[in-house]
């Protein structure tokens, strides 16, 4: 199949509502991080990456039309290169708008994540994206380091994706200027909304006690 749509921005701008919205639009399925936990294919790419493989992403993104979110978004520029074809879709919100939502969510986990009670498999899959994306793409826990990370990838990803290619984006753009992007018809209804904070902790378990 191939990518026919890359997801280049960080997790906790809106990827989870730009998935459902491009699987209701007939990109999907979409890769998203809980294509990671549930697909129980998915790991082992990311285990082979985190150990320095070289990956096929032919392979890694096999029965994938799109892609948003971690971890795909950490490597958007491989992908970028891999499906040239592909059109980029960034997803971005201001600076500290994200830091609020990232160190209450993603943030938190990854702080705590040993500390949760997660099932073998699940622990084995944020083990290793504690590798990639925290010491990979963040550079650590601090607010410094992660907003210092989200802005050098804002800013790469407008000095590197062609603007004919690219869109930057909102969901609360609506669906007009994803649909014009994508040369699609807008749907009936409302733009799709998930994944705030009670949804994200829903995954596992719930939000835990620690700060």
């Amino acid at each position: 199949m191939g990518l026919k749509i890359i997801g280049s921005g960080f997790g906790r701008t809106g990827t989870m509502s730009t998935k459902m919205a491009l699987e209701q639009l007939g990109f999907g399925p979409c890769h998203h991080m809980v294509e990671v936990m549930q697909n129980p294919a998915q790991p082992a790419h990311w285990h082979a990456l985190a150990r320095g493989a070289e990956p096929d992403w032919a392979e890694v993104f096999d029965g994938y039309s799109a892609q948003v979110d971690f971890p795909g978004a950490a490597v958007w520029h491989a992908l970028a290169i891999a499906f040239p074809e592909a059109k980029v879709i960034h997803t971005e919100r201001p600076e500290e708008d994200w830091w609020a939502s990232y160190s209450a969510t993603i943030g938190k986990f990854f702080r705590h994540r040993e500390s949760l009670p997660l099932p073998p498999p699940v622990a084995a899959v944020f083990a290793t994206m504690d590798k990639l994306l925290i010491e990979g793409v963040m550079g650590g826990h601090d607010k410094d380091s992660a907003i210092a990370a989200y802005r050098r990838n804002n800013e790469k990803v407008r000095d590197t994706i062609p603007k004919d290619r690219l869109l930057v984006f909102t969901p609360s753009d609506g669906w007009e200027p994803l649909c014009d992007f994508l040369g699609v018809d807008a749907p009936e209804g409302a733009f799709p909304r998930s994944n705030a904070r009670e949804e994200f902790w829903a995954l596992f378990g719930g939000e835990p006690a620690f700060a």
